[in-house]
């Protein structure tokens, strides 16, 4: 397991194919970092890859990045764990938006929970 600082984030590379992404405390993604995200993503990971969003923080995103953030097509699926309702309504909002994006995602309360639907998700992609 390795875990890599980004000015704006966390992210622990749990497989090869598999990482969790905690975004820091009342940052304001804009296009900008989820340019960085990407590259990062697409340099670290091998595709299609998963990505567990670990919501531990209050965070916001700019117009700009909340279309752009998940939009990778070597994304496979991602989980997202929260921890209230306002993180809930964020999340669902994002989705709304990005809805004819036909993202494979799922929101989750426990991260094993999360965590276990991606590894199946994945070994489902990776069998193919």
């Amino acid at each position: 397991m390795k875990v890599f600082i980004l000015p704006f984030a966390k992210i622990t590379l749990l497989h090869k194919s598999i990482a969790e992404v905690v975004i820091n405390d009342d940052v304001i993604m804009d296009a900008e970092m989820v340019e960085v995200y990407h590259d990062f993503l697409l340099s670290n990971l091998v595709a299609p890859f998963s990505l567990l969003i670990n919501k531990e923080h209050a965070y916001s995103y700019t117009f700009d990045a909340q279309v752009k953030i998940a939009n990778l097509k070597e994304i496979n699926c991602m989980a997202v764990v929260l921890y209230n309702f306002s993180a809930e309504m964020g999340t669902k909002v994002l989705i709304d938006l990005n809805k004819g994006n036909n993202w494979n995602i799922k929101i989750f309360r426990e991260r094993e929970e999360a965590l276990d639907w991606l590894k199946f998700n994945q070994n489902n992609k990776s069998a193919m």
